[in-house]
């Protein structure tokens, strides 16, 4: 951690935050704008509060499983026990062999850094709040709603139902994109097929919830005092699943019943958690989990890229399988539209408050 001096606070009389943040998002140039400028001490809006600072170096030892997909066609039933666990109690799990090739891997991975590593004319071209085209490059998703941001960039490509035109997507990262999509595809398939299994249904049970997806590619610059700030807060997610490819660089981290657990990256790997509709859906057989990312210390950047699992039709009617529910275990959530479901999300800032609170029973 940077043992860099906080700089002297603001009068709160000179000070205006909404509009620092504003000048920050009409530079176009996001976080590795500011480390580019040279900037030795983060800006005021970038600096959380005591009680998130404080809890920063609280960690356990406890390692996040590991499953091995290689085994499904000799030990199927084994993988969907141990899926099933970690499901059920972290909620967070990687997964080796998974059929990826790793050449893609470290393409993805080397094409999402370039896109953020270009110069500031041609990312800022993308640089946008909405959606409308499928492509957006922002820094922090809630920069307008949060008490404090994060240290970090983030481009986005919406792949499915609909996705982005394939012109939209920046060339310098376009193929690996819509090549990663098609991998993600296929191994959220058996994912959620073996989830299913793990709750005795069957396997083409939660095949809708591979149709939306969307992609976030997490670029994390050094920050020069990370002991102020985050890279990402913590939260969990919305959606049913996450796929997450990280580089070596490290710092995420999931909440478990131990504390703070480090996701220690392992070699061809990929991180899998439950998200928010996933529990509801299977009424709190799996569980989501908060999870957070530090602010990156080290001298070279951290990349990730998420890809998030969701159903396809806003408008259906989600809640409780009624297959898992029973007069000895009752529903514990209303039923609500996806699209009910997502706009309470983004209402909402990454603050760690359970989005399912606001549908429980």
């Amino acid at each position: 951690m940077s043992t860099t001096s906080p700089s002297p606070p603001v009068s709160a009389a000179t000070y205006d935050r909404a509009e620092a943040v504003k000048q920050f998002d009409n530079t176009k140039l996001g976080v590795k704008g500011l480390i580019d400028s040279g900037i030795k001490t983060i800006p005021s809006f970038f600096v959380h509060p005591p009680e998130t600072l404080s809890d920063l170096n609280s960690r356990s030892q406890s390692n996040i499983p590991t499953v091995d997909l290689s085994a499904i066609s000799s030990s199927r039933a084994t993988v969907v026990d141990n899926i099933r666990r970690a499901a059920s109690t972290v909620g967070f799990f990687q997964v080796i062999n998974h059929g990826i090739p790793p050449e893609l891997l470290h393409r993805t991975l080397a094409a999402m850094k370039s896109f953020h590593e270009q110069p500031p004319e041609q990312r800022s071209q993308v640089y946008r709040r909405e959606m409308g085209r499928g492509v957006s490059y922002i820094s922090n998703v809630d920069l307008f709603q949060s008490k404090a941001a994060s240290w970090r960039d983030t481009l986005q490509v919406r792949l499915g139902p609909v996705a982005a035109d394939r012109e939209e997507v920046p060339e310098v990262c376009r193929e690996e994109v819509l090549e990663w999509d098609k991998e993600v595809v296929r191994v959220g398939e058996v994912l959620l097929g073996l989830l299913s299994e793990g709750l005795g249904l069957g396997a083409e049970r939660f095949r809708e919830l591979v149709e939306g997806r969307v992609m976030v590619g997490h670029y994390y610059p050094f920050c020069p005092q990370p002991d102020l700030t985050v890279g990402l807060n913590s939260h969990a997610d919305p959606g049913a699943l996450t796929v997450l490819l990280q580089d070596h660089v490290g710092g995420l981290q999931v909440r478990t019943k131990e504390g703070w657990v480090d996701v220690k990256p392992v070699p061809g790997a990929l991180v899998i958690n439950i998200g928010d509709l996933l529990q509801i859906i299977s009424n709190e057989e799996y569980k989501s989990a908060d999870h957070r990312v530090l602010a990156n210390s080290s001298g070279e950047p951290r990349v990730s890229v998420a890809v998030f699992l969701n159903p396809s039709n806003r408008e259906k009617i989600f809640g409780p399988l009624s297959e898992l529910t029973s007069a000895e275990k009752p529903a514990l959530y209303r039923n609500f539209t996806f699209n009910e479901f997502m706009t309470r999300f983004f209402k909402k800032e990454l603050d760690g408050k359970s989005l399912t609170n606001f549908f429980r029973i």
